[in-house]
Order: structure tokens, then sequence, then C-alpha cells
């Protein structure tokens, strides 16, 4: 399935129907008196999260949103039926805002969440409304309400316990696959993952967590520089970040630059996204040549006071470990206060 993560909605709720003008017309009863019914409510435009939905994908050929209007009223006191309420699902982490000023209307984090977006117009009064002592035949009614209409900017920021992160082809598709079921492409060339990956991580007892695969983050992201300034939105949703680095490339390349620009650019992007907690793994130990530079890697992180796990998706070790600070991290506080 194609990943949307971004969505602009032309959306109306519906007109309320006119009130109606008539009169009792009967054989014996030549002045029965006015007795036109009141139009209908337009229907409520209506969000909903469901954890049905992982895309906004639906949406992307459906722009325009418009629920129904109301009926107008009918003579015999008959009264218009109201518009059916319009129910737009979307999944859960949706944020919504107005598309012109970018005001945030709306952050859906909950499964079955819901919230009226725009309001149905109210029906008209029939003419019997108005009759009185000194006007007993009312030649009037009121029209229907208009609905309101707002154009909405829809952006999906993925629910995650836990976010990977760091250069392209540092091995994040690698160990997801390992600890998940998600199969999200791994190639040896950078820019392999175009699209977020979730994946279930089964842990001890029957415990799990949601892993979020990020495609690659390099300098400059958060200006627009390769794919990650496009999924730095969904980092922000995760409780804690796995910086996975890369030393096989040692001296050649400069991890450690490179695992503090990466940063820099989490900075740029929102403050809370740099504040963010951080466990960093040392990946490809599978390599002779990212074992050679291990005990450098290690004194260079834990002088900044930075916890880090050295692992290998392809062999399986330190990955337990691995698991055991995540969850150590993850379940220290409750999810509300993260």
């Amino acid at each position: 399935m194609k990943f949307i993560d971004e969505v602009t909605l032309h959306c109306a709720s519906g007109h309320g129907g006119a009130g109606c003008v008539s009169f009792r017309r009967e054989k014996f009863i030549p002045f029965g008196g006015p007795n036109g019914g009141d139009g209908g409510r337009g229907g409520d435009l209506i969000f909903e999260a469901t954890k049905a939905l992982s895309t906004l994908l639906e949406l992307r050929h459906k722009q325009h949103q418009k629920a129904e209007r109301g009926r107008h009223g009918m003579g015999k006191d008959r009264h218009g039926a109201a518009g059916e309420d319009l129910i737009v699902k979307v999944p859960v982490g949706t944020l919504i805002k107005d598309f012109e000023t970018g005001e945030v209307l709306a952050d859906l984090t909950e499964d079955g969440q819901r919230i009226i977006l725009l309001k149905g117009g109210r029906g008209g009064q029939g003419n019997a409304r108005f009759a009185t002592a000194t006007n007993k035949a009312p030649k009037f009614a009121q029209p229907g309400e208009e609905g309101e209409e707002r154009k909405l900017r829809l952006e999906l920021k993925l629910m995650a316990d836990v976010g990977l992160l760091g250069l392209p082809n540092a091995g994040k598709s690698s160990l997801i696959t390992k600890v998940s079921a998600a199969r999200p492409k791994i190639a040896d060339y950078p820019f392999t993952t175009l699209a977020p990956s979730l994946g279930v991580v089964g842990y001890k007892n029957y415990r799990s967590f949601v892993m979020a695969d990020i495609p690659g983050i390099i300098e400059g992201a958060h200006e627009g520089a390769g794919l990650g300034h496009r999924f730095l939105k969904h980092l922000e949703r995760s409780g804690i970040l796995v910086h996975l680095v890369d030393i096989s490339g040692l001296p050649e390349s400069d991890p450690y630059a490179a695992f503090e620009a990466i940063n820099r650019e989490l900075a740029m992007f929102s403050e809370e996204l740099g504040q963010k907690a951080q466990i960093v793994g040392l990946t490809k130990m599978d390599l002779s040549t990212a074992r050679e530079h291990l005990a450098e890697a290690q004194a260079w992180f834990q002088e900044r006071k930075i916890p880090v796990y050295p692992i290998s998706s392809i062999t399986g070790e330190g990955v337990e470990a691995l698991l055991d600070a995540i969850a150590e991290r993850l379940w220290a506080a409750p999810r509300e206060e993260w």
C-alpha cells in the first residue's frame, strides 16, 4: 500500500433546510391558519480516528467532503428531516490544521476519538412558528442557515513507541526486520527505504511495543535535503529514539560527525524532538571493520554519557540487550507522560 501522510481536503457541513410557508386548506375551515413546518438541520462533519487505517491514501482520492443538507419543511406541520452527519475516518495520529493559517484544529491520538469540526446549519422555522394574536396568517418563513466550509490540511504522525533514525544504509530496516514482522526493502545502497515502516516487537512476558523505521536522514534534512525531511515529524510521536550508527566505514567516513549533524537536524526541526532521549546502536558488528573500531566508538559515546549497544541484525548479537534497554526506558514512565 502506498504510504500517504499528508492530504488537503475541501470540507463543508450541510446547509439547514428552509422553513415552509403553508396554510391549512379544508372545505369547512376557511381560515385554518399557518401550518408550515420547520426545515431540518444540516449534517455535521466529524473526524474519527481509527486503528484500522495506517495511511491517508483513501482521502487522497476524496478531497471534497460534504455532509448532507437538511430537508425543507412542508405543509401540514411536517418538519424536514435532518441531514446525515458525515464521519471521515482517519488513522490514529492525524493532525488537522487550517490550510490558510496553519492553526491546529484537532490532534487525534486515540482509537475512536471523535471531533465535530464543522457544525451543520440550523433549519429555518416554518410560518406556523410566527403566528401571533396580531398576525394570524404570517406569509414568511426562515431560510435555513448555511453550513460551514473550510480548507483543511491533514498530517499523519505515526504513533510509535520507538523511532529508528540514522544515516541512509545505517541498518534501520535490517533491525526492524530482525525484531518484528515488518518487511521493508533492504539493499546495499542508500535511500532504500522510501516510506516509514511500523513493526510490533514482541517482548518478554507477552509485552510488546511499536517500532518505526524512518527513512534515512542527512544533513540539511530540516530544509528539505534527502528524503528524511518529510518524515522527521513521525519521530515527534516516538517515546524514545534509537539512533543507529555504522562505524564499519572508519576511518574513511566520520560517523561521529554524522551523528552530531543528525542531532542538529532534529533540534532545528523541533526543539522537543532535539531533547528526546536517545539510545545508540552500533550496527554491523558482524563485519571485521566495525569490530576494529568498537572500543574507540564506545569510548566516544561514553564520554558524552550516551548509552551505546553494539549489535548485528544478521547474527542477532547484542539485539536482546538493545531491546532490554528500550523496554527499561519505555516502561519506566507511563506513555501518557511522554
